[in-house]
């Protein structure tokens, strides 16, 4: 029996043989898979597919694995992960040091940071995970750092304003793209195939120093209509509440309390979820349980009053508080 394959099945066959890194592979393999016919013509076909995917997986793991030994896989904490990327002395250790408990060495001399470094940054009720790097511009950092990078919630390219801004901007933007991390576009725009698009932003470093308004300036002038440019100095903590509310806004999450009836809400452990989710989806991330069974829920903040009855599909907002009946 011919296996008849549609045009999209070609079209992820082509994805595959332009692929090099295996995650690359897997994704376009994977679409094969999804998109060809289920019959005897393509028994061997799909027998054949899942051997590569098996393989790939090995090899992807491999190389995770080489990451983690070497210090350079970190694992996500708290409401979300921000990666710090950059020129040497840009000042990402410095900046990790000022909003978090993390002792990074910190010198004038460039690539002192030499495996990534987490903290734990404050804002508000909740804790940010931020993650120095070393400079992007070596290819073995840029071969370690690439599923790091594919994996963070948001991207910070730290950058000193005291220094010519632009080319340290286009520099740090060519090394994720040769580890194929894209910004993340409008609708407008189409990533590149096979790139990893991801939120970012600029931070201006040294805001402090002479001549960095005027290069901060330049940089919006750039950028601004792509990246959120945030002037700071994290020497002086100039702009760092802003940094802070930034990020937070950039992550695109929202705070949620829950209550239960009879009790006053619990206010010192929010659940953390995507903007725009709804009531339901507020239930699940609690408990798969609790979406099955949930028949309505009660509301203080987005409602049209406190206490109001609202059903699964309530789009909550951040500070709102939940009571779930089930």
């Amino acid at each position: 029996m011919p296996a008849n394959l549609p045009p999209q099945y070609y079209g992820a066959e082509k994805r595959y043989r332009l692929a090099k890194e295996p995650d690359e592979k897997i994704a376009a393999l994977q679409a094969m898979l999804a998109i060809m016919p289920k019959h005897k013509g393509t028994d061997k076909l799909h027998a054949a597919l899942r051997r590569k995917i098996a393989k790939f997986s090995q090899e992807a793991e491999r190389k995770y694995a080489t990451a983690r030994r070497t210090g350079f896989y970190i694992n996500p904490e708290g409401a979300g992960q921000v990666m710090l990327v950059g020129p040497a002395n840009s000042g990402k250790s410095q900046l990790l040091a000022a909003l978090t408990d993390a002792l990074p060495e910190i010198a004038e001399y460039p690539f002192t940071t030499q495996t990534p470094i987490p903290g734990m940054m404050k804002f508000e009720d909740i804790q940010i995970q931020l993650i120095d790097t070393p400079p992007i511009g070596h290819k073995d950092v840029r071969i370690l750092l690439a599923n790091p990078l594919r994996n963070a919630d948001l991207i910070a390219i730290v950058i000193d304003l005291s220094l010519e801004p632009i080319s340290q901007v286009e520099a740090t933007l060519q090394g994720l793209r040769e580890a194929r991390i894209e910004p993340l576009m409008d609708d407008a725009k189409q990533a590149s195939p096979g790139s990893y698009p991801r939120k970012m932003v600029i931070v201006g470093n040294k805001n402090d120093l002479a001549g960095s308004n005027r290069n901060c300036g330049i940089v919006r002038s750039r950028y601004a209509g792509s990246f959120p440019v945030l002037p700071i100095s994290a020497k002086e903590g100039n702009g760092l509440d802003e940094f802070r509310r930034a990020v937070y806004h950039e992550l695109g999450i929202i705070r949620v309390y829950t209550k239960t009836p009879g009790a006053k809400a619990d206010m010192a452990d929010p659940m953390i979820l995507e903007k725009e989710s709804t009531v339901e989806e507020a239930a699940e991330s609690l408990h798969k349980d609790f979406r099955e069974n949930l028949k309505y829920a009660v509301i203080w903040g987005s409602g049209k009053y406190d206490g109001q009855r609202v059903s699964k599909g309530h789009i909550l907002q951040d500070g709102d508080i939940v009571e779930f009946h089930t």
